[in-house]
């Protein structure tokens, strides 16, 4: 069949299509199966021998320019491959650019294009070759949150804490590949055979993990871990459940006094989301250090220098960690040092500078919990290949650390606060923490499966809270009351 019969044929739209293909079933693609949740599954029929399948998901649909799309996109990278990572050349440059030779493209193919589909052609192989191809609608979804990629035909979407099987698809791992070097290469890193695995950002500071062959067995994966456009507030996380207003005046006042916090959480919970939030606090006329492994924070202050950490390069030399960038910030006369996250031997040098005159500082930790967090710094302490006492590095934590605050995301997907802990001292060998707010589950849960407890006061003032009177910072002694007495008194 000539070119011109089978795009007249693609056209007419799939149902044509069918009429014309043998009637030889096909059996669904893997990606293109929906399985539901084990709960949703019909109950087994009275017949022993009759087993209840799940219904495959409806086929997508036939898109009738995918075999020129391809054929174009392929032509359209042979030309200016060599011109994607050009430093010389604007973003506006390049899509001009490219936009003239799929021009030619498209007109040597002499397909008969009506207006529409030569824009919408255009549109979709720049975003194929230029951008990030069926990623670039997820990405300006607001209420998609993660972007998982497993392989070139499946793509999982975060949507309000749940995961789905999205309809977008890659046309081929080459695709995906492509995708994934143009990320990368946006902030100079590198990805292939040798180095097989990266970190990167996007332009919006989106968080990007690609790993491929021969690691990922079975093609590409790339994680994208979104963030809003408009950076949260402290009232969003007020208005979502995840602060109770007692818990912000709280957490205010500690920032303002120069405490010492520690972000706790598992993966995905939101950490950096409420280091930003807590960050904010921060008065303007102060000068803010941030070393990140790849920027992320959002700070909204003027005087903000931000620090990013660098992989080794193809020599296997150049590499800045973060350590390294802890121990230059000490030179850099910082007000505040926020570390995005502490995973390795500099949570010894957060330590040091806390210790010495570096107050007000903020990290983040994995850890399940405040006590966890404890255990979880003292490990990453013994990575810096010190040999301390185990005493002496738990001391050190003591004197530093003021306050802990752990976020957790719950079974229903929503992330909520559910500690506000004061480390106190040393008891023996142990680091004694005092909770001030803890989270009240004992509400269960609502019709829709979610929870409906809050945080609320222990009833145990704190002693920070001393703090704050000397620095004439005002908060209400109410704050801390326990909720029986608060309402008691109302």
């Amino acid at each position: 069949m000539r070119l011109n019969e089978r795009v007249d044929t693609m056209r007419q739209g799939p149902q044509h299509l069918a009429e014309k293909r043998p009637s030889k079933a096909s059996a669904p693609r893997a990606a293109e199966v929906s399985v539901p949740p084990v709960e949703q599954l019909p109950p087994p029929a009275a017949a022993p021998h009759r087993v209840p399948v799940a219904a495959p998901a409806p086929t997508p649909p036939v898109d009738p320019l995918a075999d020129i799309k391809e054929k174009a996109a392929q032509e359209l990278f042979a030309r200016i491959g060599s011109r994607l990572n050009d430093a010389s050349l604007t973003e506006e440059q390049l899509l001009a650019y490219a936009r003239t030779e799929l021009s030619k493209i498209v007109s040597a193919e002499q397909v008969p294009l009506s207006s529409q589909e030569r824009a919408r052609l255009i549109a979709e192989i720049g975003s194929d070759v230029l951008g990030f191809g069926p990623l670039e609608a997820l990405l300006s979804d607001d209420d998609v949150t993660e972007i998982m990629v497993n392989g070139h035909e499946q793509i999982f979407v975060e949507r309000h804490g749940h995961l789905t099987l999205s309809g977008s698809r890659f046309t081929s791992e080459a695709q995906l590949r492509r995708v994934i070097e143009r990320i990368v290469s946006k902030v100079g890193r590198r990805i292939d055979e040798s180095s097989p695995l990266v970190d990167a950002r996007l332009a919006d500071g989106s968080r990007v993990n690609a790993i491929i062959p021969p690691l990922a067995v079975d093609g590409s994966s790339l994680t994208i871990r979104k963030f809003a456009r408009e950076p949260f507030t402290v009232h969003d996380l007020v208005r979502f459940g995840t602060l109770s207003p007692d818990m912000a005046q709280v957490l205010d006042a500690c920032v303002k006094a120069k405490l010492n916090i520690i972000v706790s959480g598992g993966t995905g919970t939101g950490k950096t989301t409420l280091l930003n939030v807590l960050s904010a606090y921060i008065p303007e006329e102060e000068r803010i250090i941030t070393i990140e492994d790849a920027v992320e924070l959002q700070l909204q202050q003027e005087h903000v220098i931000r620090l990013e950490s660098r992989p080794s390069n193809t020599e296997g030399v150049g590499e800045v960690t973060i350590r390294d960038l802890v121990r230059n910030s000490l030179r850099m006369r910082p007000d505040r040092i926020v570390i995005g996250e502490c995973r390795g031997g500099e949570t010894l040098d957060m330590l040091q500078a806390m210790n010495t005159g570096h107050e007000g500082s903020i990290s983040t930790v994995h850890s399940n919990s405040p006590r966890d967090a404890i255990a979880r710094m003292e490990t990453l302490v013994l990575m810096a290949g010190m040999d301390l006492p185990l005493r002496a590095i738990r001391e050190q934590i003591a004197s530093a650390i003021d306050v802990i605050v752990q976020i957790t995301r719950m079974k229903d997907g929503t992330r909520r606060v559910t500690h506000v802990t004061e480390v106190q001292g040393m008891e023996g060998d142990i680091v004694t923490l005092q909770d001030a707010f803890t989270f009240d589950y004992g509400a269960g849960v609502d019709h829709d499966g979610h929870f409906v407890g809050h945080a609320a006061a222990t009833g145990v003032r704190p002693r920070f809270a001393d703090t704050f009177h000397d620095l004439g910072i005002d908060l209400p002694a109410s704050v801390f009351q326990a909720e029986l007495l608060t309402r008691s008194q109302r």
